[in-house]
């Protein structure tokens, strides 16, 4: 009888429309002020695939 291989999981890709560039952006509200830069930022996340953006204000 042959030996039995364990088969891996297969690596998560991201789906949907995240992966073309249509994001769902969300204001995280944890950070406001940058305080490097001395003036008020806005982080924005994607609800989908939790990427984050800065924006300055």
């Amino acid at each position: 009888m042959g030996d039995v291989l364990p088969f891996r999981k297969p690596a998560v890709k991201k789906k949907g429309l995240c992966q073309h560039g249509f994001h769902k952006w969300q204001v995280c509200k944890e950070q406001r002020f940058d305080v490097k830069q001395g003036r008020l930022m806005t982080v924005l996340r994607c609800q989908r695939c939790g990427l984050e953006k800065v924006e300055a204000r």
